[in-house]
């Protein structure tokens, strides 16, 4: 049987093959093909090299036409699904100084150059390689603290919280302006809390009121009260976690340390289906400012949390208030794998709310300290009420047991709803270092 196309759909396909085989604009040049030197090379060294390349946290190295070539068409998928640069937050860009993405066109160019081919192009276009520091994301440190001796990991077995304690032998306060914690093996190491513990040397006013408050819990309580080396006041400094990226303070900012401090380490490890052996280091850069403002490294968090065996949609929520005018400098916010999004609304003295931070996304291997590009001023009895949901349901692929009733607890089979802040009294400035200023 012959087949006989409609006129008007014949004349409508002949004409729209002559419109693509013409010039869109005659007398313009069709768009050059982007190549791997020229156009794709920049795109990649300024946005994912600093993870993609040996002894980083991402899989494969993308340092060089041969690392990239054959990852063409999933680097561009991944672009286009929205997966890479890992970036979870909804805001107006700009409204955080440490956002990962990719502008449209930079997108266009590597979907046109994975659309033609994916070609190496001219070496002469090549820019020069990023040069990183050797080990270290922050620079050379001015000082190395390590594990004392390796860790051994067992294969299968379930590893509870393990505290290092490591002497700084500081003989005066200093102040530090970045401060880098690197796992000995990434493999094993879930999460690292540095914390500081010293005689106080700089009275500081209480600045943050948790609640739900865990002063009447249990000092048995997973994760919240371990055990100590003696009494002495203890501060969180670092964190480490999957994708959590090293914390540089803004010029003119930075932690201070009291001499004679030692540094707690809290390890959190988890059996990888191999012995393995781990031993971090924390690596540290003074500040060259002689009187920086202070920066405080704080959390809030509720551990009276439970999510009901299968439920897909539960919320928990914590807040911290405000006892004094404050500077917000950044939120980290911290779930296990049944964690799916979070919410942070500033609440003033007057009633009125604001979303200050949204994560739809909240993706447990890529965990970030989201930093302001301008802090939030918060005026003495504000608020800050996180919420953080949850899915406990057979629908999470990564839940591992969705029939049993989730608490708080250490491991990631269990669940936390944590918040970091760092934060700084308003109006505080804090002593100047004397004996000529840090060293």
């Amino acid at each position: 049987m012959r087949k006989f196309v409609p006129l008007a759909l014949g004349v409508a396909t002949c004409l729209g093959a002559l419109a693509a085989a013409a010039p869109q604009n005659p007398g313009t040049a069709p768009a050059a093909v982007p190549t791997y030197t020229k156009d794709v090379a920049p795109i990649l060294f300024k946005n994912c090299t600093g993870c993609h390349r040996p002894g980083e946290i991402g899989p494969m190295s993308l340092l060089t036409y041969d690392d990239v070539r054959p990852r063409a068409k999933d680097i561009r998928d991944k672009i286009d699904d929205g997966v890479m640069p890992p970036w979870h937050a909804e805001s107006a860009p700009g409204t955080f100084l440490n956002e990962r993405g990719l502008t449209q066109e930079e997108k266009s160019t590597i979907f046109r150059w994975v659309a033609n081919g994916a070609p190496k192009g001219d070496p002469k276009d090549m820019p020069p390689t990023p040069q990183y520091p050797n080990g270290w994301s922050i620079g050379t440190p001015d000082v190395v603290f390590e594990m004392p001796e390796d860790y051994h990991v067992p294969a299968d077995d379930v590893v509870q919280y393990e505290y290092f304690y490591i002497p700084t032998n500081f003989t005066e306060p200093k102040w530090v302006q970045a401060i880098e914690v690197r796992p000995g093996n990434r493999n094993v190491v879930h999460h690292v809390l540095v914390r500081y513990k010293a005689k106080p040397d700089a009275k500081r006013a209480p600045l943050l009121k948790l609640n739900p408050d865990i002063s009447s819990l249990p000092k048995t309580t997973a994760g919240l009260r371990p055990k100590r080396a003696d009494d002495l006041p203890t501060r969180l400094l670092a964190t480490y976690a999957p994708g959590t990226n090293p914390q540089v303070f803004r010029p003119g900012t930075a932690l201070r340390l009291e001499p004679g401090g030692v540094l707690e380490l809290q390890m959190h490890y988890t059996a990888a289906g191999q012995d393995e052996t781990d031993r971090t280091r924390v690596g540290m850069i003074f500040s060259k400012d002689p009187s920086p403002r202070e920066v405080l490294a704080s959390q809030f968090f509720n551990a009276t949390l439970k999510l009901p065996a299968g439920a897909a949609e539960v919320k928990v929520d914590a807040d911290v208030e405000f006892a004094q005018d404050a500077t917000v400098w950044g939120l980290f916010p911290h779930t296990h794998v049944r964690g799916k999004k979070w919410e942070y609304v500033l609440q003033l003295p007057d009633g009125s709310k604001t979303t200050i931070l949204s994560v739809p996304r909240y993706n447990f291997n890529w965990q970030t300290y989201y930093m302001f590009k301008e802090p939030l001023q918060v005026p003495k009895g504000s608020k800050i009420l996180s919420t953080a949901w949850y899915d406990n349901s057979a629908g999470n692929r990564s839940n591992p047991d969705p029939t049993s009733d989730v608490m708080w607890g250490d491991q990631t089979w269990e669940e936390m709803q944590y918040t970091g802040i760092l934060v700084s009294p308003a109006s505080q400035k804090a002593p100047a270092v004397t004996s000529g200023g840090p060293k």
